[in-house]
């Protein structure tokens, strides 16, 4: 079996992300990610032994860049917890913006296996969500929200559910309402929590 982080695996989970996240799941063959990855067929197969794990590969080289990406605009941005929850929207209708965003690959993913519950990359996509739903509880108990697993739920749920409608609209309009309405939740979880 392939060393994990060998160049060629590195080299064929970059073209599976391109093409996943660009064409679909379903859409991608896997000779199509060997030929954009520069290999053969066998040799996908000798770091992959299935579709079914490239797909889940990709999904995990995804989730810890994306939530340091969410946790990176939190951090930067000015002002309180509102302030800060509502810059997450904000960078994402800009990145939504950008012509080559198809929403979230997570999201998109699950879709796509929606009949296969049981398939690696569901089981990774619900690790990433939880995980950002985790940190964003945590920011919130940092700044003194009494029930922060409530709030975090709240935003989360706001923003799938914008990611779900700009697909189908496609307009980042509807993210940054989304990041109004968490900033507004935030807001209210602010005033009603005890002082720290």
């Amino acid at each position: 079996m392939a060393e994990p982080d060998s160049p060629t695996r590195k080299r064929i989970i970059e073209a599976a992300s391109k093409l996943f996240y660009g064409e679909g799941i379903r859409a991608v063959s896997v000779d199509a990610v060997a030929q954009k990855a520069g290999v053969t067929k066998r040799t996908l197969y000798y770091h992959f032994e299935s579709k079914d794990e490239l797909v889940a590969a990709y999904l995990e080289a995804r989730d810890q860049p994306n939530l340091k990406l969410m946790a990176g605009w939190f951090d930067k941005a000015e002002g309180a917890l509102p302030q800060k929850i509502e810059a997450i929207f904000q960078n994402l209708a800009r990145s939504a913006r950008h012509p080559r965003w198809k929403g979230c690959g997570f999201l998109r993913t699950a879709a796509e296996l929606a009949n296969l519950p049981g398939h690696p990359a569901i089981r990774i996509g619900a690790r990433h969500k939880a995980g950002f739903e985790r940190w964003l509880a945590g920011a919130c108990a940092d700044h003194g929200v009494a029930a922060p697993e409530e709030l975090a739920r709240q935003v989360v749920l706001l923003m799938d559910g914008a990611f779900s409608v700009m697909l189908v609209h496609r307009d980042p309009a509807y993210v940054e309402a989304a990041g109004r309405a968490a900033a507004a939740l935030a807001a209210g979880a602010c005033l009603t929590s005890p002082r720290v």
